[in-house]
């Protein structure tokens, strides 16, 4: 498996996988093209390359024994630093190898979450206020995975016009397929839309139609959002996407959905709608062509309402990714 040179997002923080999926037993997740084994003892959750220095086993086959990771071939022992404790085949009194660690990353759990920096730095985390919001009820989505690069999936998400198309009868309708003019803002290194007025036959999986307002901001590289508005009651439903790159052909797509109100509906029922959209997606992104998001902006015709993915494509190459990216 190719290990994903992209020295930005390697920089980054990246979703792996939620909080409530690591438990008592390692498990192994696939980021940026490296194996990776997440585990849990009384310190927290912890996440090292999944690759025994001794002889390349999988460190996630293993077990947790006294908040130390176990390798399963030899019984080697790694406390929660990647430090080797105990090798059972060293006679006693015998000295641990100073080589004998595992590689540790960065590891930290967030807005139900765990995420990895696997260059080790600790950037600034984007801030989900709405997460500690007890006005906000928030539901965790995912994982879905798609066979696409993440910038084409991010940047379907910020595309405001294929609602009427893709999602028809539930985002939007063929016959109000025009987009108003709207402006895209910088500010404090924040990116984000001006509020756009969609017409939405079911919006939320109600089966109510109105008149909605979308606000989109980019967040990360490969975390942005949304907010919908009610304009008849000022509710609020708050969409987070954010894509874990697995390899340079498959990307893992998680989210948080915030509501200020009651949606009449259980998390699986909303969950299930979110997988709905995302399989009206997933055909259209797949099958996109480059794969590679074009950054030269004259490669591609695009219209006003196309505004906030140049954005998020002039975002990327001042940031110089280039993992999906042409």
């Amino acid at each position: 498996m190719k290990r994903l040179e992209d020295q930005v997002l390697r920089n980054d923080w990246i979703v792996a996988c939620k909080i409530e999926d690591v438990k008592e037993e390692p498990i192994q997740k696939i980021v940026m093209g490296e194996r990776i084994v997440l585990f849990r003892n009384e310190d927290g959750v912890h996440a090292f390359r999944d690759l025994c220095i001794h002889r390349g086993a999988a460190l996630s086959l293993g077990c947790v024994k006294d908040g130390n990771l176990i390798c399963p071939y030899h019984g080697w022992e790694f406390n929660s630093e990647g430090a080797c404790t105990n090798i059972p085949q060293l006679p006693e009194g015998r000295a641990i190898p100073l080589k004998a660690k595992a590689i540790k990353y960065l590891c930290r759990e967030e807005y139900g979450f765990v995420w990895i920096n696997l260059n080790n730095n600790d950037p600034e985390f984007f801030p989900y206020p709405e997460f500690a919001d007890k006005t906000y009820r928030n539901v965790l989505w995912g994982p879905q995975e798609v066979n696409a690069l993440p910038p084409r999936v991010v940047e379907n998400f910020l595309d405001v016009g294929h609602l009427a198309f893709v999602h028809v009868g539930y985002l939007g309708v063929e016959d109000h397929p025009v987009i108003g003019d709207y402006d895209v803002h910088v500010e404090d290194g924040r990116i984000f839309s001006d509020e756009i007025s969609i017409f939405q036959p079911d919006p939320d999986g109600s089966g109510q139609s109105k008149d909605v307002y979308y606000t989109y901001e980019v967040l990360r590289p490969l975390v942005v959002q949304f907010i919908k508005r009610d304009p008849e009651t000022d509710s609020k439903m708050k969409i987070i996407l954010m894509i874990s790159p697995v390899t340079e052909e498959k990307s893992i797509a998680y989210g948080i959905l915030s509501f200020n109100y009651d949606t009449g509906q259980t998390d699986k029922e909303i969950t299930d709608f979110q997988d709905m959209i995302f399989a009206q997606d997933k055909p259209i992104v797949e099958n996109q062509k480059p794969e590679e998001l074009p950054l030269d902006l004259q490669a591609e015709l695009s219209l006003k309402s196309d505004r906030m993915s140049i954005a998020y494509r002039q975002y990327l190459k001042k940031l110089g990714v280039t993992l999906g990216t042409a």
